[in-house]
C-alpha cells in the first residue's frame, strides 16, 4: 500500500494536470456563456502558474486552443497577441543585454565602480548594492546575481583571512578569484526546495564574520530585485504592465514608455536601495557606525586587502577591447534614443522626424531596441582583424560580429517572450468575452473606499503573492482585474496597476521567491529564517516607498489624480463621490 501511495506521489504532477481541467468543468457546463468560458481558462492557467506543474511558457499557450474552441476569439486574433510591440521590445532589450554580458562589460563596470566607492564594511555593502542595482537595470537579475555573488564572497574570504593573520591564527594563503562553478551559478530547485551548496570556506567563522557574509549576500540579491524596477526593460513585470495597458486601453497615448517609466521608478529605486542599505547595515553590522565605516585598529589593513583583491581582478580584465568599446557605444546610444524618442515633456526625435497624423511617434521603444540589436549582428568584434579559418588551413576569415545567433539562441530566455504573449492573450480574451466587465461590476462597491487605501491593499496583496509565485505570473493575473476595477470605480488605471507592478519585485523573504534569492541561498551561510527576518521589514518599506511614489511625483508624471478619457468605456459613469480621482482628462 505504501508503494502505491509513493507511486501516486511520484506522478502527482501528471495527475494534477489531468484532473484539474475535469474538476473545473462544472463552471462552463452550468454557466454556458463566454464569461464563464474565459473564467475557466483564467482559473486553470492561474492554478497551473501558481503550482508550476507545467512550465510557465507551456501554460501560456492555453489561450491558443481554448479561446477558439470556446468561441471567445478567432485563432488569428489570439495569435497576434503573442508577438506584440512589447514582445519585440523584450527581445531587442535582451539581445543588447546578452551582448553586454558576452563581452564581460558588466564585470568591468562592476569592478571599476567598487574601486571608486571604497572597501570599508558599510561602503563595501553600499558599493555592491549600487553596482548590482545598476547592472540589474539593463541585464537580467539572475545573470547579475550569478556574477556579483562570487566576487562578493571572494572579497569576504580574503577579509576573513586577513583578520586571522592579524590575530596570528593562520597563514594568509595566496588568493585568486575564481569564476563560479556550474553548481554555484544556479540554485538547485527540486520540489520547490532550495538545496544549499556549501563550500569549505563557510566553516570556522566567527559570529561577526558570518553575519557580515550574510549581509553581503543579501545585499546582492535584494539590490538585483530593486534595480530591476528602475527601467522598463529591467524586469519582465514592467513590460507586462506596458503590454497589458496598451492591449486593454488601445487609445492611451503611449503613456508608459521608457522615459515616463524611468521618471517614476528610478527615484523609487534609489530611495528603496538606500533604505535597504541602512536596514542591512543595522541588522548585520549593528549600530556601531564608527566600526561599520572602518575607523579603528586594523581596519585600514583589512580595507587595503579588499581593495587589492578588486584591483587585481580589474587588472586581469586588461585594457578595453574594440568589442567592449563598440558594445558600450551602442548601449549608450540605445539608452539615449529611448529617453529622447517621446519623453512627453518636450518633443522627441520620434515626434519631430517620424510623427503620424496625430503628431505621435511612429517608432516605438521596441523599434529602437531592434535597430541597435541588428547593428550588433553587423559590426565585427575586431577592427581591423583577420583570423585563421580552422576548417580551411591557410585561409583567412573575418572576425565574428559583436553578436551571433548562436550566442543569442543559447542565452535568450524565450520562455519569457512566450509568457508575455500568453498574458496578453488572456487579457484580450477577458475583454472580448465580457469577463473584465463582469469583474469590474462586482468590484464597483470599492468606489466608497479611499483610493490610497485601495492602492495600499493592492501593494500588500501583490507583495504577498510574489513571495510564492512568479512575479510575471502575478502581474499577468492581477493587472487585467485591476484595470477593470479602475474603470468600475473611476480612478486612473495606473493608480492601481503601477503599485501592483512595482510591488511584484518586492520578493525578499523566501529563497524560492526569485532567482537572485535562490542563487545567494545556494552559496550557503544563510538560513530561511535569516532571509525572512531581513525581507519582512524590507517588504513593508518597499510598499511605503511605492505609496510615496504614486502619490507624489507619480501624480505629476501620469496625472494620476484624473480619470483619463482613454480609460472610459461606453458604460463607465463616474460618480461624484471621489472628486480627486474622477475628473475626466482629455
Amino acid at each position: 500500500m505504501a508503494s502505491c501511495w509513493q507511486g501516486l506521489w511520484a506522478y502527482r504532477s501528471f495527475l494534477f494536470v489531468l484532473f484539474l481541467p475535469i474538476l473545473l468543468l462544472p463552471l462552463p457546463i452550468l454557466i454556458p456563456n463566454k464569461e464563464a468560458y474565459c473564467a475557466y481558462t483564467l482559473i486553470l492557467m492561474a492554478i497551473f502558474w501558481c503550482t508550476e506543474v507545467l512550465p510557465l511558457a507551456v501554460t501560456a499557450f492555453f489561450p491558443l486552443f481554448l479561446f477558439p474552441l470556446m468561441g471567445i476569439m478567432e485563432a488569428s486574433e489570439v495569435c497576434i497577441e503573442y508577438l506584440k510591440d512589447t514582445s519585440i521590445l523584450t527581445i531587442g532589450g535582451l539581445m543588447v543585454a546578452i551582448a553586454v554580458e558576452h563581452w564581460n562589460l558588466h564585470k568591468r563596470i562592476a569592478l571599476r565602480t567598487l574601486l571608486l566607492i571604497g572597501t570599508r564594511p558599510a561602503l563595501l555593502i553600499l558599493g555592491f548594492m549600487v553596482v548590482t542595482a545598476f547592472l540589474s537595470m539593463w541585464i537580467s537579475n539572475t545573470a547579475t546575481s550569478a556574477m556579483m555573488v562570487p566576487i562578493a564572497h571572494a572579497v569576504l574570504e580574503q577579509l576573513h583571512s586577513t583578520q586571522k593573520d592579524i590575530k596570528g591564527e593562520n597563514d594568509n594563503p595566496t588568493f585568486e578569484l575564481q569564476e563560479p562553478s556550474s553548481q554555484k551559478e544556479v540554485a538547485k530547485l527540486e520540489n520547490g526546495q532550495v538545496t544549499p551548496v556549501h563550500s569549505e570556506s563557510t566553516t570556522k567563522r566567527t559570529k561577526e564574520e558570518l553575519r557580515f557574509t550574510q549581509g553581503m549576500s543579501l545585499c546582492v540579491a535584494y539590490s538585483a530585485s530593486i534595480g530591476g524596477i528602475a527601467t522598463l526593460t529591467g524586469t519582465t513585470p514592467n513590460l507586462v504592465l506596458q503590454g497589458q495597458l496598451n492591449s486593454i486601453f488601445p487609445e492611451n497615448p503611449n503613456i508608459v514608455n521608457f522615459a515616463s517609466w524611468f521618471g517614476i521608478a528610478f527615484p523609487s529605486m534609489v530611495i528603496l536601495l538606500l533604505l535597504c542599505w541602512l536596514w542591512l547595515q543595522i541588522l548585520f553590522l549593528g549600530f556601531n557606525f564608527k566600526k561599520n565605516f572602518g575607523i579603528g585598529d586594523h581596519r585600514k589593513e583589512r580595507n587595503q586587502v579588499a581593495l587589492q583583491v578588486i584591483q587585481t581582478q580589474h587588472k586581469m580584465l586588461g585594457p578595453m577591447s574594440f568589442a567592449e568599446k563598440a558594445v558600450t557605444f551602442l548601449f549608450v546610444t540605445l539608452v539615449a534614443l529611448w529617453f529622447t524618442r517621446e519623453p512627453g515633456f518636450f518633443s522627441g526625435w520620434g515626434n519631430l522626424a517620424f510623427a503620424n497624423s496625430k503628431g505621435e511617434s511612429m517608432p516605438s521603444d521596441g523599434t529602437v531596441a531592434m535597430f541597435i540589436s541588428i547593428i550588433l549582428f553587423i559590426v565585427p568584434s575586431e577592427f581591423p582583424g583577420l583570423t585563421q579559418d580552422p576548417e580551411h588551413p591557410g585561409k583567412l576569415k573575418a572576425p565574428p560580429a559583436l553578436l551571433t545567433w548562436k550566442i543569442v539562441n543559447k542565452k535568450m530566455p524565450w520562455n519569457i517572450v512566450l509568457l508575455l504573449g500568453g498574458g496578453f492573450a488572456l487579457a484580450k480574451g477577458s475583454e472580448k468575452s465580457g469577463l473584465s466587465k463582469w469583474v469590474g461590476d462586482r468590484l464597483s462597491p470599492l468606489q466608497h473606499v479611499p483610493s490610497p487605501a485601495t492602492a495600499f491593499i493592492v501593494c500588500l496583496l501583490t507583495a504577498t503573492f510574489t513571495e510564492c509565485i512568479s512575479n510575471v505570473a502575478t502581474t499577468t493575473l492581477f493587472l487585467p482585474i485591476l484595470a477593470s476595477m479602475a474603470q468600475a470605480i473611476c480612478i486612473h488605471p495606473l493608480y492601481v496597476m503601477l503599485p501592483c507592478t512595482l510591488a511584484s519585485s518586492l520578493a525578499f523573504m523566501l529563497p524560492v521567491a526569485t532567482p537572485p534569492n535562490a542563487i545567494i541561498f545556494s552559496f550557503g551561510d544563510l538560513k530561511v529564517t535569516d532571509m525572512a527576518r531581513a525581507g519582512f521589514l524590507l517588504n513593508i518599506i518597499g510598499v511605503l516607498v511605492i505609496m510615496l511614489a504614486i502619490n507624489s511625483w507619480g501624480v505629476s508624471i501620469f496625472n494620476l489624480h484624473t480619470f483619463p478619457s482613454w480609460a472610459q468605456s461606453n458604460i463607465t459613469q463616474c460618480l461624484p463621490s471621489q472628486p480627486s480621482f474622477t475628473t475626466p482628462s482629455p
